[in-house]
């Protein structure tokens, strides 16, 4: 049986519960099951250098992990001195989807910068992040416009991320930590609500898997990301 009872192609409980920051322009605290994330979105009225001049904006994000946010306590990366490979990998990750998600020529010369903090981990904190982070990138913007500083909201493609394996012979979305330690085939899809892929990245953890399991995969991870997309729009109501 899979956790929350669920069959193999559902979402575990997602929440969304938006504005949790008193001082960041847009927040939101995203809950897959039991992970959960924290997400801030910052903006600021300049560019990194490469863009200077050119009259675009850019959207970067940062992603950290709690000590206490899995089974045993992990060192704080800012104590070690260094992020692991990990962290930049997903940061990275974060930051593209995001950028994919707006519309940079219409943001104007302004940084939005995501900061994905995990409070609770059991699987998918990557996904959650980057549908959390679409969420804080909407308020963020309002914000701007409410304010005046921004007459115009930049043109957004709303996304969602989910991840998809086999586990047991079955196509599963939206695995847990127990599950995706033992996946056969560990994927992540980012998409748009309308079905437009933004990345996927997928691995053969343990078996290969052919193009039949892929369709089913990403059929599987599409569908759900239409879910998540919706659950976006009533947060954002």
């Amino acid at each position: 049986m899979r956790s929350f009872q669920r069959g193999a192609l559902d979402l575990r409980p997602v929440i969304l519960t938006p504005g949790v920051s008193r001082y960041a322009e847009g927040s939101v605290q995203v809950e897959f099951g039991n992970t959960k994330v924290l997400i801030t979105c910052s903006t600021e009225e300049r560019v990194p250098p490469h863009l200077m001049g050119k009259g675009t904006g850019w959207v970067t994000a940062e992603y950290g992990m709690l000590p206490r946010a899995t089974h045993t306590r992990n060192h704080r990366e800012a104590a070690k001195g260094k992020q692991t490979g990990r962290t930049m990998e997903i940061q990275r990750l974060i930051g593209r989807s995001l950028r994919a998600a707006v519309d940079l020529s219409t943001l104007g010369p302004r940084t939005l910068t995501l900061d994905c903090d995990v409070l609770q981990a059991d699987g998918g904190t990557r996904t959650a992040s980057i549908t959390g982070a679409y969420v804080a990138v909407v308020l963020a913007l309002r914000s701007l416009q409410k304010q005046g500083t921004l007459t115009k909201q930049p043109k957004l493609t709303p996304m969602a991320a989910v991840s998809v394996g086999v586990v047991n012979g079955e196509v599963r979305v939206d695995l847990d930590y127990e599950e995706d330690s033992k996946a056969d085939v560990d994927l992540n899809i980012v998409a748009t609500g309308d079905g437009r892929m933004v990345e996927v990245q997928g691995t053969a953890e343990h078996q290969l898997f052919d193009r039949k399991t892929m369709d089913a995969m990403l059929d599987g991870g599409l569908a759900a990301i239409h879910q998540l997309v919706a659950a976006q729009a009533k947060a954002l109501e």
